[in-house]
């Protein structure tokens, strides 16, 4: 009981500290950290088995899915965190989302036509959308990436770790709308409470995976045609 007290206020001390946005700070860079450590998980499941491996079955069960990838929406859902041995879950108590070009999943990947199709948007200083990762269409010569792993941030839409959709509070926050239905081309832009804003309110966080690094690690492993 002592101890809960403790840390109860320990953590109070810590709040009062650093003052709430610093602490939204720190939920920022831990979620980005989950983040990091999820692309370098699906890097080594690939350099192990020759393949991406599929979404979890749902958002209450993190092993893969057992059910080939008929199409992008099939291959978009849930990280499989059981199966990667990570954890599955944001600084908000999301669950962290995956999209995987369903190629990708295939084992053996064919390097020489496998064309990874996940295309990232952010906004220049107009707001006009601009491409941050691949294009449109996806091609050898300016590839997209084969998969993404993102949070739906603090506030606004995603599950929760028990399996519960959470609310839309925003109105006009189109960039995250489009991100909770996405399955080829995703959102990734600094983060904003100002809903007039170009795509409106944001605090999705996403990281897309580097082919270049997938093939480097699947190459040295021998998984690589």
């Amino acid at each position: 009981m002592l101890l809960a007290v403790a840390s109860i206020g320990f953590a109070a001390v810590l709040i009062g500290a650093f003052g709430r946005t610093d602490v939204e700070r720190l939920r920022e860079a831990r979620t980005l950290a989950r983040l990091t450590q999820a692309t370098d998980a699906l890097i080594g499941y690939a350099a192990l088995h020759g393949r991406l491996p599929r979404p979890a079955i749902s958002a209450t069960d993190g092993r893969e899915s057992d059910e080939p990838c008929a199409d992008e929406a099939a291959c978009s859902g849930f990280l499989p965190w059981v199966t990667l041995g990570v954890s599955g879950e944001d600084s908000w108590g999301k669950r962290l989302r995956y999209s995987v070009t369903p190629l990708y999943t295939r084992a053996p990947i064919q390097r020489m036509s496998a064309i990874g199709t996940k295309q990232v948007l952010t906004r220049d200083g107009s707001g006009a959308p601009r491409y941050l990762v691949g294009q449109e269409p996806c091609v050898q010569s300016a590839p997209c990436a084969p998969a993404v792993v993102y949070s739906q941030g603090r506030a606004n839409l995603g599950t929760s770790v028990a399996g519960l959709p959470q609310a839309n509070g925003a109105a006009n926050n189109l960039d995250e709308i489009d991100n909770d239905s996405a399955t080829t081309v995703f959102h990734q832009r600094p983060a904003t409470v100002d809903p007039r804003a170009p795509g409106g309110q944001f605090d999705d966080l996403l990281v897309a995976l580097p082919l270049a690094t997938l093939y480097e690690r699947m190459t040295a492993a021998r998984t690589l045609p």
